[in-house]
């Protein structure tokens, strides 16, 4: 017991002198269509209330009223949980509809939800692969890829980030493997030449896996031909949970194979009706454009005040500041002054590549985001 305690203390101490100690701050709801959020202890002391350019509600349906009314009404009809295991008496028909709904959006034959888009990777990961497999995957891939093949066993060639030349070059080596990518990657909000890529899977019949967590609803792939494809509710759809989506066969196989999905309680039931309903709003509303031009407003805004901004065109929208600490002093300056944006240090990102994520939302007002170009200009001038 006191071994255990003093490995503990002496890791938070490391990473405290590294200022990579991380820590949870609570955030109590306002009301508003502005995504205002009161941190507990800021608002106690200042009252003040905070604009949130740190989540991933792109297209705002978090808090949109159809969304909120589907999930209260799966919640009277089948009750705040699941119950039990998807394999026990854990799935129901709303689950059933949510995976039919993503199929028809996406031109899949089936789907499999998760509690979470982590789960869904390390399931798929350690499900499909074993040590007698290579993967090939961006340098890029999100840690809950690379947590699933290491548990996997499979060898892993990772290529330089979204360079064809190098992905061409390891596939010369390793004909037939995997390959895996993100649609947007999620520090760096760049996409991946996504047809190229399944152009040079088609040439070396390579399965093409693809994590679409961050793309899916704000940009199209789903022409694409895709072994699988991660999607994640918590993004643009503004909910809980996760799916794989892929043909019959492989979905057949996941369900048979995947011990998160065959040990874990299913999703909530009331978490997959308001889904679905985000799923219908995505494809009805022009929740997009605003997105859209909400990106550009800020980029704009960014260009004029002399603000570098790392390439992206998606809602990520990165400020490279290197070090650790600066970039946590930043993030603080811009707390005092009502903005919350993440403070993204390693090794979630490279040494020397602290940032700060700026995340845009549908649902930000063009003088929110002045007011945050105007104080990132004041600050970093």
């Amino acid at each position: 017991m006191t071994s255990l305690l003093d490995k503990m203390a002496r890791r938070r101490e490391e990473l405290a002198r590294g200022g990579l100690l991380r820590q949870r701050c609570c955030f109590a709801a306002a009301p508003g269509r502005e995504r205002l959020l009161h941190p507990v202890a800021q608002a106690q002391a200042t009252g003040k209330p905070l604009l949130d350019f740190a989540a991933n509600d792109y297209l705002g349906l978090a808090r949109h009223p159809k969304v909120i009314s589907a999930l209260a009404k799966g919640a009277e009809i089948y009750g705040c949980g699941s119950g039990a295991s998807p394999l026990v008496s854990g799935y129901s028909e709303a689950h059933l509809k949510l995976e039919q709904g993503l199929c028809r959006a996406l031109g899949a034959e089936a789907a499999l939800l998760f509690s979470c888009g982590f789960a869904a990777n390390t399931a798929l990961m350690k499900t499909l692969f074993s040590a007698e497999d290579t993967v090939i995957a961006d340098k890029l891939v999100h840690a809950s890829m690379i947590d699933g093949l290491r548990d996997s066993k499979a060898k892993i060639r990772r290529f330089a980030h979204n360079d064809m030349a190098a992905a061409t070059a390891l596939l010369a080596r390793h004909p037939g493997s995997a390959v895996l990518t993100e649609t947007v990657f999620s520090m760096d909000g760049d996409r991946a030449p996504l047809g190229k890529l399944s152009h040079l899977c088609q040439e070396h019949g390579s399965p093409l896996i693809l994590d679409d967590a961050h793309g899916f609803g704000l940009f199209e792939s789903s022409s694409l031909p895709v072994f699988a494809r991660l999607v994640t509710f918590g993004k643009a759809l503004g909910g809980q949970g996760a799916a794989i989506v892929g043909s019959q066969e492989l979905i057949d196989y996941l369900v048979a194979n995947a011990r998160e999905y065959i040990y874990s309680t299913a999703l909530s039931p009331a978490c997959c009706m308001g889904v679905l309903e985000a799923l219908e709003l995505i494809q009805q509303e022009r929740l997009l454009e605003r997105l859209n031009a909400n990106i550009a407003l800020f980029r704009r805004s960014c260009q004029v005040a002399g603000i570098s901004l790392m390439p992206s065109e998606s809602p990520i929208q990165p400020l490279l500041v290197g070090e650790s600490g600066k970039c946590m002093a930043l993030a603080a300056r811009l707390l005092e002054r009502g903005f919350l944006v993440g403070a993204i240090r390693p090794p979630t990102v490279p040494q020397g590549s602290a940032r700060l994520r700026i995340t845009l939302s549908a649902e930000h007002r063009e003088q929110d985001i002045l007011a945050l170009a105007f104080a990132l200009t004041e600050l970093i001038a």
